[in-house]
C-alpha cells in the first residue's frame, strides 16, 4: 500500500487540489439536504415565512400584537418599523434587531393566531379547531384594542400570559412556538401577499440549490479530470520505469521472472495499479469528509435519531469484516492465476505449429482449459463474494430508512421533527453510511492493487547484474581495433551447481574468421553471450583490444559489435526500418548494400514495395531463411568492428550460404568474425576453429588441422560429410 501513496506522492500538488476541490464537492452536497428541508418545511409548510417577525404589517395587527407584548418590546417593535403607507402597512426597517423581534414577537404571535382560530371556530358553532381567516384576524384586533382602553386592562392581560405560559411544560411550548409563523401567514394573506412571499422564497431558495448543485458537478468534473490525469501519468511512469528495467536486464533476470510475468505486470498490474489511483483520489479523499461532514450536520440537530446511525454503520462494519476475509485471499490468488493463464497462451501460440503438426490441440486445449477454468473459478468466487454483499448493502440501507421513518414519524407526532428535518435526516444518514460503504469498496481493491504494485516494484528493485562500472575505460585510440581475446574463462548459470564453460582461452583477431563448433548443448551460444555481457563471466576475463568487457559501458562494446542471433528477430515496420534498426548513421546505401551482401536482394526485389515493404510483427510474413538473411543485413550494415553470428546460417541452403560468406569475407576483410555454427561447411574455410565438448575447448586449429588431431572434429565431420567429400578436401590441401 505504500507503495501505491508513494506514486500518488510523486504527484502531490495535483492531490491537493483535489482534495480542496472534494471540499467544496462535499459542501455542496452537505448543503443540499438542509435546502431540502428549508423548502419542505419553511418554503411548503410555512409558506415561505422564516421568521415570527412580519417583513410588513397592518397597522391594526401591530397595535394588536404590541397590546400583548412588555411596554419595552412594545417600543422596541414600533421603532423598528416605518410609518403606515396609504393602505396602512408598515415595513420592517433593514436596521432592525431583528433577534430581539424574534423573542418579542413569537409569543404574542402565537397568542393572536389561538384566539382568531378561537373565534373562527365559535362563529362556526364548533369546538373543533378551525383555520382563520384575515377576517377573524381583525375581529380579534379589533376586540383587543377595544378592551386595551379599560384602565389596567393592559397590565391584566400581561400578568394573564406570563401565568399562562409558565404552567406549560418545555414541549409545549416548542410546539406553540413553532406556530408562531401561522399568524404572519394569516397577516400576508390578509395583505394578498401571501402567494408572492411563498414564491419569492422557493424561487430564491431553489436558485441556490441550483447554484450548488452546479458547482458540485463543475467540482466533480474538474476533480475526475485531475484525478484521470494523475492516475494515467503513473501508468506511463510505471510503464517507463518497469520497460527501462527490463530493457537493461541480463538473461538471468529475464529468466527469473519469464516473459510472461513480465507482460502481465507492465500491462494488468500496472492497470490494477492506475485504476486505484483513480478510485483513491476520488473515494477515499471523498468518504472521510463527506462522511464526518454527515455526523456533524447530525449531530447539531436535536433529533435524538443519532442512535439509528450507529446501529447502521455497526452492521456495515461486520458485514465487511466477514466479506473481507472470506475474499481477500482469493485476490491475491488472481493475479498468480493471470500470470499462468498468460504463460500458457505465450506458449501456445507461438508453438502453434508443433502442436499441429504433433496433433496436439485436444492436449493443449485441455491445458489452457485449466488455466482459464482456474482463474474463472477464482473470479466468480470473488465476484459472488462481492454480488452478494450488494443485497445486504441494501437491506442495512433500507432498514435504516425505515427506522428513521418509523421513529422520526412519532417524532413529528409529538411536535419535535418536522417532516423537511426528516428528509434531510435521511439524506445525511445515506450519505454517512454511502461514506462508510465507499470505503469498504476501496478496501477490498486495494489489496489486490497492493500485490500489483508488490510485484511492479520487484521487477523494478530487481538490479540488473549487469551494469556499466562506475569509471568506465576507453578502447585504445589508435592500433588494431577489434582483437576478442578469452583469458581462462569460467562460467556458471545462476542457480546451477556446474560450469556450462570451463577455462575457455582463445584470440580472435581482425581480418580473420574464428568458428566454434561443437554438439548441441556444448557451450557455443553460451560462449559467444559472453562477449555483449548478456551474461557476465563467473571467471577469467574476456577483452577487446586488451581492455576488459566489464570496464566499458555497455553502449560502447555494443557499439562495437554487430550481433545476429540464433533465432533472427524483426521488428514491425518495414525492411528498411529493421535494416537500419543499428544506428541513425545507417544510409539508404549502406542498408541496399548489407542486403546484397546477405543474399537478401533477389527477394526484396520481387516484392511490389521493395524496400519499404511492411514487415509483420516478429517477421511473420517472411520466411525463416528471409528472416535469417535480414538479420545478418542488419548486422552489415552497422559496419562493427566485430561480427557475431550465432549459428546465423541454418536456415539457408548451400548455395546461398557460400554465396554469403564469399561476399561476407570480402566486405568483413578487416573486421574481427565469430561463427557459432553446425555445419562444417560453415566454418570449413575459417581461420581458427574451436571445438567445444561439454563446455571445454577439445580442440582448436584449422580445418586440416582439426581432420589430424581432433577426434571429436573428426566425428562431427564424419557425421556430416561423406567420404569421397573428405577424401576431396584432403587431396585438395
Amino acid at each position: 500500500m505504500t507503495k501505491i501513496f508513494k506514486q500518488l506522492g510523486r504527484h502531490w500538488a495535483a492531490c491537493l487540489a483535489v482534495v480542496v476541490l472534494l471540499i467544496v464537492q462535499a459542501y455542496c452536497d452537505l448543503s443540499l439536504p438542509d435546502y431540502t428541508s428549508k423548502i419542505v418545511d419553511t418554503g411548503i409548510q410555512q409558506g415561505g415565512i422564516e421568521s415570527p417577525v412580519p417583513d410588513t404589517v397592518r397597522s391594526t395587527t401591530l397595535q394588536a400584537l404590541e397590546l400583548l407584548m412588555s411596554e419595552d418590546d412594545a417600543a422596541l417593535t414600533d421603532e423598528a418599523y416605518s410609518d403606515p403607507d396609504a393602505d396602512g402597512v408598515r415595513t420592517l426597517k433593514p436596521d432592525a434587531d431583528t433577534a430581539a423581534l424574534e423573542n418579542a414577537f413569537t409569543t404574542p404571535d402565537v397568542v393572536l393566531y389561538m384566539a382568531a382560530a378561537k373565534n373562527a371556530a365559535t362563529a362556526a358553532g364548533t369546538t373543533d379547531t378551525v383555520a382563520p381567516t384575515a377576517y377573524d384576524l381583525d375581529a380579534v384586533a379589533t376586540q383587543l384594542a377595544a378592551a386595551s382602553q379599560a384602565p389596567g386592562a393592559r397590565e391584566m392581560l400581561q400578568s394573564q400570559l406570563t401565568d399562562g405560559l409558565a404552567q406549560l411544560d418545555e414541549t409545549v411550548a416548542d410546539s406553540l412556538s413553532s406556530q408562531a409563523m401561522l399568524l404572519v401567514a394569516l397577516e400576508y394573506d390578509a395583505q394578498g401577499i401571501a402567494h408572492d412571499v411563498q414564491m419569492s422564497y422557493l424561487l430564491r431558495t431553489g436558485g441556490q440549490m441550483l447554484a450548488l448543485t452546479l458547482l458540485m458537478v463543475a467540482v466533480a468534473v474538474a476533480v475526475g479530470f485531475i484525478a484521470s490525469r494523475v492516475s494515467a501519468a503513473i501508468g506511463r511512469d510505471l510503464r517507463r520505469d518497469v520497460f527501462r528495467t527490463v530493457v537493461g536486464y541480463s538473461n538471468a533476470e529475464i529468466e527469473k521472472f519469464s516473459t510472461a510475468s513480465l507482460i502481465t505486470r507492465t500491462t494488468n498490474d500496472i492497470q490494477q495499479v492506475q485504476f486505484v489511483c483513480v478510485i483513491l483520489l476520488r473515494m477515499v479523499a471523498y468518504a472521510p469528509i463527506l462522511g464526518i461532514g454527515g455526523i456533524m450536520h447530525v449531530a447539531s440537530g436535536n433529533t435524538g435519531l443519532e442512535w439509528i446511525i450507529f446501529v447502521a454503520v455497526a452492521a456495515l462494519l461486520a458485514l465487511i469484516a466477514v466479506l473481507m476475509n472470506v475474499a481477500m485471499p482469493k485476490f491475491k490468488q488472481m493475479q498468480v492465476l493471470v500470470d499462468r493463464l498468460n504463460l500458457v497462451s505465450r506458449e501456445i501460440l507461438t508453438g502453434i505449429m508443433p502442436i499441429r503438426a504433433f496433433s496436439r490441440e485436444a492436449f493443449e486445449e485441455k491445458r489452457f482449459d485449466r488455466a482459464n477454468t482456474d482463474l474463472m473459478k477464482t473470479q466468480l468466487f470473488t465476484n459472488r463474494t462481492m454480488v452478494a454483499m450488494m443485497p445486504f448493502m441494501t437491506l442495512i440501507m433500507n432498514g435504516t430508512s425505515l427506522l428513521i421513518v418509523w421513529f422520526g414519524g412519532k417524532a413529528m407526532d409529538l411536535g419535535s421533527m418536522q417532516v423537511g428535518e426528516m428528509i434531510a435526516f435521511i439524506t445525511y444518514t445515506m450519505q454517512i453510511v454511502m461514506s462508510f460503504l465507499m470505503l469498504s469498496m476501496v478496501a477490498v481493491m486495494l489489496p489486490r492493487a497492493g500485490v500489483a504494485a508488490d510485484r511492479i516494484d520487484e521487477v523494478i528493485k530487481t538490479p540488473s547484474t549487469i551494469h556499466d562500472p562506475a569509471a568506465p575505460k576507453a578502447l585504445p585510440a589508435d592500433g588494431t581495433h577489434g582483437v576478442v581475446a578469452f583469458h581462462d574463462v569460467s562460467f556458471r548459470y545462476p542457480g546451477s551447481d556446474e560450469d556450462a564453460l570451463e577455462h575457455i582461452s582463445f584470440t580472435a583477431r581482425p581480418g580473420e574468421t574464428t568458428a566454434i563448433i561443437g554438439s548441441t548443448g556444448c557451450g557455443k551460444s553460451t560462449l559467444l553471450n559472453l562477449i555483449p555481457r548478456f551474461y557476465d563471466v563467473t571467471e577469467g576475463s574476456v577483452t577487446i583490444d586488451g581492455v576488459d568487457v566489464r570496464d566499458m559501458t555497455q553502449a560502447q562494446l555494443h557499439d562495437e559489435l554487430g550481433y545476429v542471433p540464433q533465432k533472427g528477430v524483426l521488428f514491425s515496420g518495414t525492411i528498411t526500418s529493421n535494416l537500419k534498426f543499428g544506428g541513425d548513421h545507417i544510409t539508404d546505401a549502406d542498408a541496399e548494400q548489407a542486403a546484397e551482401i546477405a543474399q537478401a536482394t533477389e527477394f526484396i526485389s520481387a516484392k511490389p514495395e521493395g524496400f519499404d515493404s511492411p514487415i509483420a510483427q516478429g517477421g511473420s510474413n517472411v520466411s525463416g531463411g528471409q528472416k535469417q538473411r535480414l538479420s545478418i543485413a542488419r548486422a552489415i550494415a552497422k559496419h562493427p568492428q566485430i561480427y557475431l553470428f550465432d549459428d546465423s546460417f541454418s536456415a539457408l541452403d548451400y548455395k546461398t550460404d557460400v554465396a554469403l560468406r564469399r561476399a561476407l569475407k570480402a566486405k568483413t576483410d578487416n573486421a574481427t568474425v565469430i561463427i557459432v555454427a553446425q555445419r562444417i561447411s560453415t566454418v570449413l574455410h575459417a581461420n581458427q576453429i574451436l571445438v567445444l565438448d561439454e563446455g571445454r575447448i577439445v580442440g582448436k586449429g584449422t580445418h586440416a588441422q582439426l581432420m589430424e588431431s581432433c577426434p571429436a572434429y573428426q566425428e562431427i565431420a564424419r557425421s556430416q560429410l561423406s567420404q569421397k567429400e573428405l577424401n576431396l578436401q584432403k587431396e585438395g590441401e
